[in-house]
Parts: C-alpha cells; sequence; structure tokens
C-alpha cells in the first residue's frame, strides 16, 4: 500500500500538469517493483539483488520508449527518469527502507515542482517545459 501511495503521489504531481503517464502509471511501476522486491526476499537461498536488478533494467527499457527526439529537441527524458526512480522507491519500500522511500518521494515530487513556480526562470534564465 505505501509504494502504491508514494508512487501515485510522484503520478499526481505528473498527472496535474498534463503529462500522460500519471497517477495509475507510477502507482502501478511503484507497486510491481515492490512485489518484485518482496517475492525476491521470499525465495529461499535466492539473491534479492538479482531481481531488483532486472526491475532497474525493465524500467530503464520501458523509459527508453518515452524519449523522443524531434531535431534538437528531446522530450520525455524527465518521465523516463522518474519512471526510473519510482521503481527504486518501490524496491525501497519491499526492503523495509520506509524513511528512504518516503524522503525519496517527497524530493522527487519537489524536483518536479520547483521548475513551474514563478521564480525558477529567474534563477536559471529559462522555462522548463513539461515532457
Amino acid at each position: 500500500i505505501m509504494a502504491f501511495l508514494l508512487g501515485g503521489l510522484i503520478g499526481w504531481e505528473r498527472e496535474r500538469h498534463g503529462i500522460s503517464a500519471g497517477i495509475r502509471t507510477y502507482g502501478s511501476i511503484c507497486l510491481g517493483s515492490c512485489l518484485y522486491g518482496i517475492i525476491s526476499t521470499g525465495v529461499p537461498g535466492a539473491d534479492p539483488s538479482r531481481i531488483a536488478a532486472q526491475v532497474a533494467t525493465g524500467i530503464g527499457f520501458l523509459g527508453g520508449g518515452v524519449i523522443f527526439r524531434q531535431g534538437d529537441y528531446v522530450s520525455g527524458l524527465t518521465t523516463a527518469a522518474t519512471l526510473w526512480s519510482t521503481a527504486a522507491v518501490g524496491l525501497a519500500v519491499s526492503f523495509g527502507m520506509y524513511i528512504v522511500s518516503l524522503t525519496t518521494s517527497i524530493i522527487m515530487v519537489l524536483l518536479l515542482y520547483l521548475p513551474r513556480l514563478p521564480w525558477w526562470k529567474k534563477i536559471t534564465g529559462r522555462v522548463i517545459k513539461a515532457d
């Protein structure tokens, strides 16, 4: 439940700003990676890091599918990065790292939200487009 809620929180921030990958996508990725982590710890004699590594690889492949290039403009990088990070949050929950997963989720939401604040343009000198 915690994994779904944290993933949903990240997805809610994305969905609020019109990004197609939202609550359902991020919640599912976080929940699924948590389940893979739980399964990996429940198999006697198995190395839990093997499944965790495959989750990271699989989500990286999924994220690669949302990155598009048109001329000099690249879109989807933020979505790909947050999908990958959300999977890590789910794995952290599955391994009982609740403070780490909560803290990471809060930092991710802040990273996604800060560029939308009016003073951001003054600091960076540019406007961030949603991808």
